[in-house]
């Protein structure tokens, strides 16, 4: 094989794997603030308190608000996923089973970026929904709502839910989420492959993610976009080399990322029981 050949394979190779993190990685990235580039080992994001508007009198100094700015830091961490593609088995791989080795390293930063921003999730504390001894139902879900509406949080399209594929399957069995009567045609989860559907304003997410305790409670999360920091350092690298000893490529994916919980006023935590029948 001449060295143009093998670099050709490089090049493919780490361009399949970016373009299969961008498609099928993390579901959760894009639904939080994200700062890419960064340089350093930590991000920093602004929360900002709430004003409050005043009068003045004629020819007087405008009011100032004094908002609060506080500094949230997400350190970052590097993270690899690595693997042996053996030269004689090259020979034996066609395009699409080469895009599968590709697509698994990707799948495997795309988990740990949502691991990340999941963890963060799971530190809040200060909304939190018992479970009762059922799993997700519409009062859960109403009380997530009337929490955002009681802590201001934006009603601007920008507000997710992510559930357990358990309670994803109680969310069909709850006429409001299902019946076109309620949402509408365009809106009916079985309309669309993507899993992801609006309810109460809401974008609902399944992910097979989410934190699981002894007693089988789930924790899904309620949250809105400026709640919850990603920064990446360094976005999906594919490093290809060739090892004479072992006749085969090493393949090591890598990242640098991190994640912060910025405001906890966004976040509800709604526990839910998966505690078999």
């Amino acid at each position: 094989m001449s060295t143009s050949i093998d670099q050709a394979f490089i090049k493919q190779f780490e361009s399949e794997v970016h373009a299969a993190y961008q498609r099928q990685g993390s579901k959760l990235r894009n639904t939080v603030r994200t700062v890419s580039g960064v340089n350093g080992s930590s991000a920093v994001f602004q929360k900002v308190g709430s004003g409050t508007a005043s009068t003045k009198s004629t020819h007087g100094m405008v009011p100032v608000m004094n908002l609060d700015h506080t500094n949230i830091e997400a350190v970052l961490q590097d993270y690899y996923a690595g693997d042996w593609v053996d030269r004689l088995d090259e020979l034996k791989l066609n395009i699409d089973e080469r895009q599968v080795i590709a697509a698994a390293g990707a799948y495997a930063l795309g988990r740990k970026t949502d691991e990340l921003i999941i963890n963060q999730m799971a530190t809040a504390s200060t909304n939190v929904i018992a479970d009762g001894n059922v799993g997700l139902t519409k009062d859960k879900i109403l009380s997530a709502f009337e929490t955002f509406g009681a802590n201001d949080v934006p009603d601007d399209g920008q507000r997710f839910c992510i559930v357990g594929w358990k309670q994803w399957s109680e969310l069909l069995g709850i006429e409001e989420f299902v019946n076109a009567d309620y949402v509408g045609q365009e809106a009916l989860p079985f309309a669309t492959i993507t899993q992801a559907k609006m309810f109460l304003g809401t974008i609902f997410i399944p992910h097979s993610g989410l934190p699981i305790d002894g007693n089988d409670i789930r924790s899904c999360f309620y949250y809105h976009k400026t709640a919850v920091g990603h920064a990446s350092g360094a976005d999906v690298q594919t490093d290809v080399s060739w090892h004479g000893d072992r006749a085969a490529h090493f393949v090591n994916n890598m990242m640098s990322q991190g994640a912060a919980l910025i405001d906890e006023d966004g976040i509800v935590v709604i526990n839910c029981d998966e505690t078999p029948d």
